[in-house]
């Protein structure tokens, strides 16, 4: 009873010892001394049981506290930090550290997010792998591992980055739980002491389930951290797109404001002059052939070449581009692909946001309602012009009548001199070409067609060669790489268009086989060159354009031109010796020389001359032979049959 009374009081071990000290002092039996000792044990037993629910129910109560402690901490590192200082002092560790694993990216890596107790500084942001240390064995099972002394543990796979820290701390007895969420274990929670401990399945078990409680709290932080996230991007989104609506508003307005000036049938300079007011800065409005229509306020001096290279580019990318130095921009001006002009804005401000890039847009539609009020009759002839030029190029042609007169009224003189060119860009950007072909034949009063990333001009001229020198001079910047150009020309009147486009076709023909890209040849540089290397070896047209005059000359007069020049050629150049091939006079020799000078140049006696002249010659003796052979009995050009003389015409 005495020892139950003892229990009853709490009594510490002392008292029991006093109790078995009285009993021997006063002469008990030793029966009574062996039942008083067996009582005292079991009292001890009782005692211990006691003071280990009594811990238990400490440490339980500790690991709510810390559960609701937890719930409390919303940043990361702060919660890592209180869950390293709730382990340390749970379980009395010295040291206390988290490792949590890396991203898809880093898989098979951990690092030491946080510590307590740390002496150094080099366990914060130690990198460790998963297949060394207690962590490689925690995130492999799943379950705890520990040790009492780590260093001497030969159990554990080592690592000699965590062993040096290891080291460096002083540690000895290490546990390790996993940090996890369901079945995904993302971390690992450390408890160590610096010397060597063995640690008891309650500690463990205790532990552990800071660890569950710990993954929870991480789990959740990290989520709300993403729906952090998330609502801020939604603010952002929102944000902008408040601030997209303010200016869709903004810009509606304004150009309502600027239909409104077209409705009631104001000039380009009044819708300008509002554009630039809703724009601030300098205004300027070009035609599609680069002439100034409208200017206000006062822009920069800018190179014309910059300026059209930007307009080319925006007519081919169909919005605005900016330009690269003055902090302007340049827009389109079109209407069903058709090139009308741009408009170059010098804004006093840079445009930052959509606004003034989407009202420069909507003002240059606006000034292209405008012009196409004002041009309706140019759009038309646009399209005839197209039409009109197909139908030069074509085989099939209208009275040479009508298209002279068709011509005239689109202000091209079809019947006086014009040359063909034929370019072909080695590479850029083809709508930037297109849209320059289309402003150069306006400026020019020619007409222009692209096709097959080829630019055909037929321009006014009586030199081939300079007028393609020209079309390379201004299109090869603009394009930025080399053009391939062949002319031909000069021709007159409808019915020979399409045999100078053939022509300039097979020099550009000649110059791409000969490797010449980039090049300008004309029938006159390429001779019969142009003929042989040209895909088409078109011989007829090579022949017209060498000797034609004087083919035609002697069918219209029934005369010997072209004999007299074969027996002069074949007499080494002398009249006396061709006269007497020809049984004339020498005199008639002279005045058919002379006739020949008048109708091939005074330079067709010359060396490069001759010669084409003489291939002339023979392909057209050729030609003729076979077409006998065939049974022809048509007449032929130029055939040299009997006929009046050169001195009777």
């Amino acid at each position: 009873m005495a020892v139950l009374e003892l229990l009853a009081e709490r009594a510490p071990a002392a008292r029991f010892e006093e109790l078995l000290r009285d009993a021997r002092r006063e002469g008990a039996s030793d029966t009574s001394r062996a039942e008083l000792d067996q009582a005292v044990r079991l009292a001890a037993r009782v005692q211990a049981l006691i003071s280990h629910a009594q811990q238990r129910e400490a440490g339980l109560a500790a690991l709510v506290d810390t559960a609701h402690d937890l719930t409390l901490v919303h940043g990361m590192d702060a919660l890592l930090h209180e869950i390293t200082r709730r382990a340390r002092r749970l379980l009395n560790f010295d040291m206390a550290y988290i490792g949590l694993r890396h991203t898809s990216a880093d898989a098979g890596f951990s690092s030491i997010r946080a510590a307590e107790g740390e002496t150094t500084s080099r366990s914060v942001g130690l990198e460790t792998s998963e297949d060394s240390g207690l962590g490689s064995l925690v995130q492999r099972t799943g379950a705890p591992a520990w040790s009492p002394d780590y260093l001497a543990d030969k159990e554990i796979p080592h690592s000699p980055d965590i062993d040096s820290v290891v080291r460096a701390e002083g540690l000895h007895a290490i546990l390790a739980v996993p940090l996890g969420h369901g079945t995904t274990v993302f971390g690992t929670l450390y408890g160590a002491d610096r010397k060597v401990r063995h640690l008891t399945p309650d500690e463990i078990s205790l532990m552990r389930s800071l660890g569950k409680l710990a993954g929870v709290a991480i789990e959740r932080v990290r989520l709300l951290e993403e729906t952090r996230a998330e609502v801020t991007e939604l603010e952002l989104d929102t944000s902008r797109a408040r601030s997209s609506l303010s200016v869709q508003r903004r810009v509606e307005a304004a150009y309502i404001r600027l239909i409104d000036l077209v409705l009631d049938g104001c000039d380009p300079q009044t819708l300008a002059e509002a554009a630039a007011k809703e724009l601030s800065g300098a205004l300027v409005v070009r035609d599609c052939v680069g002439r100034t229509v409208v200017v206000t306020g006062t822009p920069p001096v800018l190179v014309e070449d910059d300026v059209l290279r930007w307009t080319y580019d925006a007519h081919a990318a169909g919005c605005p581009v900016p330009m690269s130095e003055s902090g302007g921009w340049v827009a389109p001006v079109t209407a069903g692909g058709e090139n009308l002009g741009a408009i170059l804005l010098v804004p006093d401000e840079p445009l930052t946001d959509g606004f003034g890039v989407r009202l420069l847009q909507l003002t240059a539609r606006a000034v292209a309602l405008i012009l196409l009020l004002q041009r309706t009759s140019t759009v038309a002839h646009d399209q005839i012009r197209d039409e009109l030029l197909e139908e030069l190029l074509s085989d099939i042609r209208s009275q040479p009548r009508q298209l002279i007169t068709r011509a005239r009224r689109l202000g091209i003189a079809i019947d006086e001199p014009h040359v063909m060119v034929v370019a072909r860009p080695e590479g850029g950007s083809e709508g930037r070409a297109a849209a320059w072909a289309s402003s150069y034949a306006h400026r020019v009063s020619g007409l222009t067609r692209f096709r097959d990333g080829c630019v055909t001009l037929l321009v006014p001229g009586e030199d081939p060669l300079r007028a393609a020198t020209a079309v390379s001079r201004e299109l090869t910047p603009l394009v930025g790489h080399p053009v391939t150009i062949g002319a031909a020309g000069p021709v007159s009147g409808p019915g020979r268009v399409a045999r100078a486009h053939r022509e300039a076709l097979s020099c550009l023909e000649a110059l791409t086989e000969l490797g010449n890209l980039g090049c300008v040849a004309t029938p006159q540089q390429m001779g019969f060159l142009g003929v042989l290397l040209s895909e088409t070896h078109d011989v007829g047209d090579y022949i017209e354009s060498v000797i034609g005059p004087v083919l035609d000359y002697d069918a219209q007069r029934f005369t010997e031109l072209i004999r007299t020049l074969e027996a002069y050629f074949a007499s080494s150049s002398s009249p006396t010796r061709a006269a007497s091939d020809l049984h004339v006079h020498p005199n008639t020799v002279s005045r058919r020389l002379d006739r020949l000078t008048e109708l091939l140049g005074e330079d067709w006696q010359g060396p490069e001359r001759a010669l084409e002249i003489q291939l002339a010659l023979r392909l057209h003796r050729t030609r003729r032979t076979l077409q006998h052979r065939h049974g022809s009995t048509g007449p032929t050009r130029g055939s040299g049959g009997s006929a009046p003389s050169e001195s009777s015409s």
